[in-house]
């Protein structure tokens, strides 16, 4: 068989598993009239304080808790939230998946969803060329075309665990053919595990409509680059694949600066501009900054990062930079202004953790805050 004829049939490999999910019903949510959820996102957290962090998140009413990829490890920490929960959706938010292979990354999944009891959701992100290469120690690929296969490699093997159906997977990157019941996980009676992916630019945000249940909005953006780019290619995918919007699950996490005295405020904001500004270093999410005609200030943040002066980023983040991309208001009005930013927009509305309005500890903000937002 040539190279190209072998080429070929990898592709049909893939677009056999994903075709025929883009034809299988929601297994998420619903669309429609249904209100916001509110979850809480953990860039970083202590595995010893999860427990204890996941029961009060449930018990203040939120709907979700995420952990990213950062400082540890988010599917230690699910496993640990699961045991400590009994309604909150679970999630990685985000975890890097190219340095998993498929195959690991599906036998996590696929235990933690049974652990959660069917309240897993795995998001993905492709992260950036230099983590990629210099972190991770692997050949950075065109990460579009990556993940959408390892996406594909994903569900066929779950669809061998599930139903017996053979695993013969064949793609560019990923060759699996080899399951017995040996290695075959105990049964599973919750659905496959939704998956999610992290999103900036246009190809990833069409791929994410096509292929993925849902996609992570990157914490930098706008209510302009929410209406003018994700919306629009997210819509593009899935229609190009003929799916619904019922389908599909929009996920932003706002970044948020707010305080209720001089000094919170001061602090607060200056999170945000450090958070705007360390974003905005990065060439991947320039588009994001350029949008907004800050491309002065894309190349500045740019040079800091490039010669290590991290903690001047967030002086270059100008009062405009701060007021496009972040949610800026008293406690107060924190609610009421995230609901009329995003209420017709997204799915999910996320507080970042690094930097709350108010302290977990505030019951009676949050659970006002959680009752406007979910109105």
């Amino acid at each position: 068989m040539s190279h190209f004829a072998k080429r070929e049939e990898r592709i049909a490999s893939i677009s056999t598993v994903l075709d025929g999910y883009a034809m299988m019903p929601a297994h998420v949510f619903s669309r429609g009239d249904e209100p916001m959820k509110v979850d809480l996102t953990l860039p970083r957290f202590r595995l010893e304080d999860v427990p204890a962090l996941a029961r009060r998140v449930e018990a203040l009413g939120f709907d979700g808790l995420w952990f990213g990829e950062t400082g540890g490890d988010p599917f230690l920490a699910i496993a640990l939230a699961a045991e400590h929960t009994e309604r909150i959706t679970l999630g990685t938010g985000i975890a890097v998946a190219f340095p998993r292979s498929p195959m690991v990354t599906a036998y996590i999944a696929w235990d933690l969803q049974r652990l959660s009891r069917g309240r897993m959701i795995l998001g993905l992100g492709s992260q950036v060329k230099g983590h990629i290469e210099r972190r991770f120690g692997l050949k950075w690929k065109a990460p579009a075309p990556w993940l959408r296969e390892y996406i594909a490699a994903l569900r066929a093997i779950w669809a061998a665990w599930r139903d017996g159906t053979p695993l013969n997977f064949r793609g560019e990157h990923y060759t699996l053919s080899l399951m017995t019941p040996f290695f075959t996980p105990e049964p599973n009676p919750y659905p496959d595990v939704p998956v999610h992916i992290s999103a900036v630019n246009p190809t990833m945000l069409r791929l994410a409509g096509q292929v993925a249940d849902g996609v992570h909005v990157h914490p930098l953006h706008s209510e302009r680059s929410l209406r003018e780019l994700v919306l629009p290619e997210l819509e593009a995918g899935w229609r190009a694949a003929g799916r619904e919007r019922s389908q599909f699950e929009i996920v932003a996490a706002a970044i948020i600066a707010s305080g209720r005295d001089a000094t919170e405020w001061e602090e607060s904001r200056r999170f945000a501009r450090a958070q705007i500004g360390f974003y905005g270093s990065t060439p991947t999410y320039r588009i994001l900054l350029e949008r907004h005609g800050f491309t002065e200030q894309a190349e500045r943040l740019r040079a800091l990062a490039a010669t290590g002066r991290w903690d001047e980023l967030a002086d270059a983040v100008s009062e405009e930079m701060l007021q496009t991309f972040a949610l800026v208001a008293p406690p107060e009005e924190v609610a009421e202004r995230l609901r009329e930013r995003y209420r017709s927009l997204v799915d999910r509305i996320v507080f970042y953790g690094l930097r709350l309005p108010r302290p977990l500890t505030d019951k009676a903000f949050w659970r006002a805050t959680i009752q406007t937002l979910k109105a």
